[in-house]
């Protein structure tokens, strides 16, 4: 019986959904399908179709979510015990908000995306990256800049929000900082 109880155990614990060793692109990769398949190929279809390198896609994501399909930012408290609202409806690998999820879907014609799916979240990403060069003028290889206006949305971006706020340009930092190591990796990996 405990024989039983172990082997569904771990069954039910490779149909996990967020990879482990987040802080290797090849490891995701290789744990999501390897290199010609599901993860890698949906992020390079998005690099193709944006501009956007996979680096800067895969960094962005590891930075919202950390590649968890369902995530939301934490509930605030009541009273500083009860679990009370979320500060945002962020969902997903992109933590994409509801109105930003329902402009892309209206623009892209992803009427059927879903925020929990990487392929449609990696696709969200690099399509806002490219609303942001179209808007902001930034590069699509600024991963730094990229991410600010990701993190502020393009017209906090474009009304320079960020630029005394130094927890927004740590986390651009940070997002920045991890896709030159995921670009680094990349480069190594056995494709």
């Amino acid at each position: 019986m405990r024989v039983a109880i172990l082997a569904l155990l771990l069954a039910l614990g490779g149909c996990a959904t967020t990879p482990e060793h987040i802080d290797n692109v090849c490891s995701v990769f290789d744990q999501k399908g390897g290199w010609f398949n599901n993860w890698y190929k949906a992020a390079k279809r998005s690099e193709k179709e944006f501009g956007v390198p996979v680096p800067i896609l895969m960094a962005t994501i590891y930075k919202e979510s950390g590649f968890q399909a369902h995530a939301k930012p934490p509930r605030t408290k009541l009273l500083w015990i009860i679990p009370w609202k979320r500060p945002s409806s962020a969902y997903g690998y992109a933590q994409a908000l509801d109105g930003t999820w329902a402009w892309y879907q209206r623009e892209t014609g992803h009427g059927g995306a879903d925020r929990d799916d990487f392929g449609d979240a990696v696709h969200f990403v690099g399509w806002y990256h490219y609303q942001s060069h179209a808007r902001n003028g930034i590069a699509l290889n600024d991963a730094y800049h990229l991410y600010l206006a990701y993190y502020v949305g393009q017209g906090g971006y474009a009304r320079g929000v960020w630029k005394n706020n130094v927890n927004v340009q740590r986390s651009a930092r940070r997002a920045s900082a991890m896709a030159d190591r995921y670009a680094a990796q990349m480069r190594g990996c056995g494709r």
